[in-house]
């Protein structure tokens, strides 16, 4: 009986204890209800924040765009510009601008350092702190582009705005100083003369030590020098009559005469009179024994005509070699020529088994090689030991047949050249493609190399229309080093597919070029990424 009482008054005082407790804590929140402060919805600064991601780029040479994220709490910029390296005691410039000119753009003078300083600031809270950087500024270059008629074998004609303040030509090769008239000054036109036919000069223009411009260019071919040939002239008789060493001079037309296959055996140059005017030549260039060194400059190879029978006709390859087994050559050089339509490659062993130091392909154009029944630089029995293209388009090329763009056979297929010895090494740099092994049924390759040691470099070149085309799938063809790209409709070459080799870098783009007329051959890039990162074939990069 005790212990039943006990145990009911435990339980009577428990619910007591709970009850005090409860009410304990009601009166603590009552207490505390009317003191709970406001939620915050919104944070207020005292002063503007500092502008972030502020940059500056180099338009047109001189003009500094300077840009940053806007942040909604600035009323209004205050920029400055000094012409030294983040010290601000040179300041030359002061402006206050509102966001709504951001980016801001400001005029300076070329090749030369300056420094940028960016604060916010508002009616109602202090201004932030600044935001810096540094930049320099590109030469100048008030020269007016060269019109073709203005470049001679032995002079060149230069222009600038009239009245310009200069002084002064430095004119290389040979550093020569060559001062500025008053009246060239008033006029803003000069005449260089005592220059060498066929060779690149580069001219500066100063003011003082100040640079205001660049040219280059390359003189016409001196004819005093060289074999003048005609369009009546026999082409194939010239060359076979010509000697190691000889320059033939072609004026401009169409060569006819010697339509179909034109053999070269010896060491020998062919090239433009006039770069504006070059000549037709309706050949395959065959390159025989004795052609040690060749140099094609300023041509345009056009593989269809009409025969004697008025038939048409379309050659197999613009270049083919068709030398003796293991010859040894230096050089083939091909330089500022348009090749059009041709039925199987552009440039081919043929099947011909031999060693060559090097193969240049630069600042040509090359449309409608369609690649049936070869590839498109087709090198299967002999050794290139390098092979660079650089600065030139591609339109249009190995779609008939879909093959390779570089194809280089070693040991696997019988090459003897492939020993552990020799490696050949692939350039291709500044180039545009477009519509090139554009095609559903196959996937095919830019570099199609079966070679024990091989080195391929890809850079700042534009691949547009590719097709399902890839860098690729060959696992004797070694990675190639790629560095700033840009792939529009080339997935292929950036996207990861089992074994096949994609652009492995961090800095290539995917950018539409947005061509001036693509259809018709003008791929003049307007995308301003692409211009700044110079990306593809010069050709089509528009003056900055």
């Amino acid at each position: 009986m005790t212990m039943v009482i006990n145990n009911l008054n435990f339980m009577k005082n428990k619910h007591i204890t709970l009850a005090i407790i409860i009410g304990l804590f009601s009166m603590i929140f009552a207490s505390c209800e009317d003191n709970i402060p406001a939620v915050i919805d919104q944070l207020k600064f005292d002063r503007v924040f500092t502008p972030l991601n502020f940059q500056a780029r180099i338009r047109n040479m001189t003009t500094a765009e300077l840009s940053w994220d806007e942040r909604g709490d600035a009323q209004a910029y205050v920029v400055q510009i000094s012409q030294d390296s983040l010290v601000f005691d040179n300041i030359i410039e002061t402006d206050t601008i509102t966001p709504a000119q951001n980016p801001f753009s400001t005029t300076l003078d070329g090749n030369t350092r300056y420094s940028a300083r960016l604060k916010g600031i508002s009616d109602s809270i202090s201004e932030s702190n600044w935001a810096m950087l540094t930049f320099k500024t590109d030469p100048e270059n008030i020269f007016e582009a060269l019109a073709d008629s203005d470049i001679m074998a032995k002079s060149v004609t230069l222009r600038w705005p009239a009245g310009s303040t200069v002084t002064n030509f430095v004119i290389n090769p040979g550093d020569i100083n060559r001062t500025i008239t008053d009246q060239e000054k008033t006029d803003g036109v000069a005449t260089i003369s005592g220059l060498t036919g066929d060779t690149q000069y580069s001219v500066t223009l100063y003011n003082g030590t100040k640079i205001r411009g660049t040219v280059e260019f390359k003189t016409q071919v001196d004819i005093g020098n060289a074999t003048a040939v005609h369009p009546t002239d026999d082409l194939a008789a010239v060359i076979a009559a010509a000697k190691d060493g000889d320059v033939l001079a072609l004026f401009p037309g169409e060569y006819t005469a010697s339509a179909g296959d034109l053999t070269i055996d010896k060491s020998i140059s062919i090239k433009a009179v006039y770069s504006y005017d070059p000549p037709v030549l309706h050949n395959q260039i065959n390159i025989a024994d004795g052609a040690t060194n060749v140099a094609l400059d300023g041509l345009v190879l056009k593989g269809s005509y009409v025969d004697s029978t008025n038939a048409d006709v379309t050659l197999s390859s613009a270049i083919q070699f068709s030398t003796s087994d293991f010859a040894t050559l230096g050089s083939l050089t091909v330089t500022g020529c348009t090749i059009d339509t041709y039925e199987k490659s552009f440039i081919s062993d043929g099947g011909s088994q031999f060693k060559i130091d090097s193969i240049v392909v630069d600042n040509c154009i090359v449309s409608n090689v369609y690649n049936s029944g070869g590839d498109f630089i087709d090198f299967r029995k002999s050794y290139v030991a390098s092979l660079t293209v650089t600065n030139s388009t591609f339109n249009n090329c190995a779609t008939l047949n879909t093959r390779d763009f570089i194809r280089m056979d070693g040991d696997t297929k019988g090459n003897t050249y492939d020993d552990g010895t020799n490696m050949p090494v692939i350039n291709v740099n500044h180039c545009t493609l477009n519509n090139v092994m554009n095609s559903s049924s196959s996937t095919k390759r830019m570099f199609y190399v079966r070679w024990s040691q091989n080195q391929i470099t890809s850079e700042n070149n534009l691949l547009t229309d590719m097709g399902i085309s890839v860098y690729s799938n060959q696992s004797a063809t070694s990675q190639p080093a790629c560095a700033y790209n840009n792939y529009f409709n080339a997935d292929g070459y950036f996207t990861v597919n089992g074994t096949v080799l994609i652009d492995n870098s961090s800095n290539y783009t995917t950018e539409d070029p947005d061509y001036a007329d693509a259809a018709n051959g003008d791929f003049t890039i307007s995308n301003q990424t692409l211009i700044d990162n110079q990306v593809g074939d010069p050709r089509w990069l528009p003056a900055q």
